[in-house]
């Protein structure tokens, strides 16, 4: 960790600064009354989440699935079209909130000051930090991004990358110059999948969680084609869609059997400003 994360989080419980100690395996609060500890886990991420979330978050067969397709680099295009808007657009510290296995946040850490990321799902956030272990200016915790465990104005941009929009909470991390690229499917996106898996196949409708009160400085189309010839890749990528918990038993067999198939993929970058 460097200066710049460790000042940016905040203790979830009371609201202190931390400090790092224990050899920088731990951080410790600054609180007067009790210093809240969190250790740092043998794989380098932190767990900032209650109790009532310890079970939340993706399962480890779903981070498996993501992983693996991800590191196969169809979605390449996507992650550098955001590390470009990074290095176009943000200065200082980046949140990456909702970082999932961190494919995203680890370009990022190629481009920025220092990259925090955040999801509820343990495995992923464990995943994160095995991919980014050696680097110093990445961190990865357990919390969610609705109240994530940071001071007011501490970043310079935060990164949402098919996630939901916590509008409100990214602008009150957000410096005055602060922006947020947020990154959402298309109206094409994965049509070719969803054609070879069911009998009627819509285009996606807009995202309806956009910030309403945010500048748009640009919005970028990254647009291309993707063929998939192995069951086990095609299903991975429909696990990591938000069909995999609606589709029915008779469509789920298509996919069982489904070998070959070439989708586009169609998503949107957009850069806001604060």
């Amino acid at each position: 960790m460097n200066e710049i994360m460790i000042n940016a989080l905040r203790c979830p419980v009371c609201g202190a600064a931390f400090e790092v100690g224990n050899g920088g395996r731990s951080l410790l609060c600054l609180c007067e009354r009790k210093r809240h500890c969190y250790d740092l886990s043998s794989s380098g991420y932190v767990n900032f989440a209650p109790p009532s979330q310890s079970h939340s978050g993706d399962s480890k067969e779903a981070v498996r699935a993501r992983t693996s397709f991800l590191d196969g680099g169809a979605y390449a295009p996507i992650r550098d079209a955001v590390s470009d808007a990074v290095k176009h657009y943000a200065e200082g510290l980046v949140i990456d909130a909702g970082c999932g296995e961190g494919y995203y946040s680890s370009a990022l850490a190629n481009v920025a000051d220092g990259v925090i990321g955040f999801d509820l799902s343990k495995f992923g956030v464990e995943a994160a930090a095995k991919r980014t272990k050696g680097k110093t200016n990445a961190l990865f915790a357990v919390a969610g991004i609705y109240d994530m465990p940071l001071f007011d104005a501490c970043a310079g941009a935060v990164v949402n990358i098919f996630a939901p929009c916590a509008t409100e909470e990214f602008k009150r991390v957000l410096n005055d110059d602060g922006i947020l690229i947020a990154v959402g499917a298309g109206k094409d996106h994965l049509l070719g999948l969803k054609q070879a898996i069911y009998e009627t196949a819509y285009e996606n409708d807009g995202r309806e969680d956009m910030p309403p009160d945010m500048t748009l400085l640009e919005e970028k189309s990254v647009s291309y084609e993707i063929t998939l010839s192995d069951n086990e890749t095609i299903a991975n990528l429909f696990s990591m869609t938000p069909y995999y918990y609606r589709t029915g038993e008779q469509d789920r067999e298509k996919l069982r059997h489904l070998e070959y198939v070439t989708t586009p993929v169609d998503v949107f970058v957009r850069v806001y400003k604060k």
